[in-house]
């Protein structure tokens, strides 16, 4: 029994860090929202670049946070990144 008991804290205490982590990752996301929606109902001259940079820092902390890219192959990170480049540089130019 005391063999389990000594496996588990170490454990347990690196799921608590881990999910202190991604507290903060969340809290960081939702305030990018709260200020995006803000910035949105503001009559600023070029708030679309603004909104498009807040998509761009949230859809990094999505992916390397939430699916986990940090961990994935190098080849699976530039091509996220590769995809951010192309998908905001084609929304930048139509709009």
């Amino acid at each position: 029994m005391r063999f389990d008991l000594a496996v588990t804290i170490p454990y347990n205490l690196f799921i608590v860090l881990k999910m202190k982590k991604l507290n903060i990752t969340l809290s960081i996301l939702i305030l990018l929202t709260i200020i995006a929606a803000i910035t949105s109902e503001l009559e600023i001259k070029h708030a679309a670049f603004a909104l498009i940079g807040f998509a761009i820092i949230k859809f990094i902390g999505v992916s390397f946070f939430f699916m986990d890219l940090r961990k994935a192959h190098a080849f699976w990170k530039v091509a996220m990144l590769i995809f951010l480049l192309i998908f905001t540089t084609s929304i930048l130019l139509i709009g």
